[in-house]
């Protein structure tokens, strides 16, 4: 018999080391130690205790297919990445959507990584290409990010949330009219 041994999920393994450990409430053995994790109820999956208190919860998130290569995720053997979002993915199929300049969730669209640097060079770029006089009217916008909607001027490069600054910004109108100079 292996020197690890899972009676639940009939599992054996020689190699300790990994820290492998039955989590009752996933119903599955895991790897990486069991002080290294804790179990989310709502989300219904261990996660590190790095992320113990300031992980967004979504409701069964390991439960569902990885939003790229639509593997299930919670018994996959591949590695999951939890997004500022609260939802998951594989962490390869991550770093994959993040190399090809895929910085949006694709469940929910909101940006997944800290691009403020982006933001701001997007900022210094639109003022020092400003928009013609007949282009220079507001349109209505709603932000991926905070899920505010507002106005904003019209500009070619983006359109920028008045709430939190971010570009990651749809727009929900075409220009009035009587706006247009």
């Amino acid at each position: 018999m292996g020197e690890y041994f899972c009676n639940i999920c009939k599992f054996y393994d020689d190699d300790i080391s990994k820290g492998q450990f039955h989590c009752d409430d996933c119903g599955i053995c895991r790897v990486g130690g069991r002080d290294e994790f804790f179990h989310c109820q709502k989300c219904g999956s261990c996660y590190s205790v790095s992320a113990r208190n300031d992980h967004v919860c979504v409701e069964n998130s390991m439960k569902n297919y990885c939003p790229v290569c639509y593997e299930y995720l919670f018994d996959s053997v591949k590695g999951s990445r939890v997004m500022k979002c609260g939802h998951t993915m594989h962490t390869d199929c991550f770093e994959e959507m993040t190399e090809q300049n895929q910085y949006r969730c694709p469940i929910c669209s909101k940006t997944v990584l800290n691009i403020s640097d982006y933001w701001q060079l997007l900022d210094m770029e639109m003022e020092a290409n400003k928009m013609p006089e007949e282009y220079q009217y507001d349109v209505s916008i709603l932000c991926n990010d905070c899920n505010s909607t507002s106005k904003a001027p019209f500009h070619i490069l983006g359109h920028k949330c008045v709430q939190c600054h971010s570009y990651n910004t749809r727009r929900i109108s075409e220009p009035d009219p009587e706006n247009v100079q």
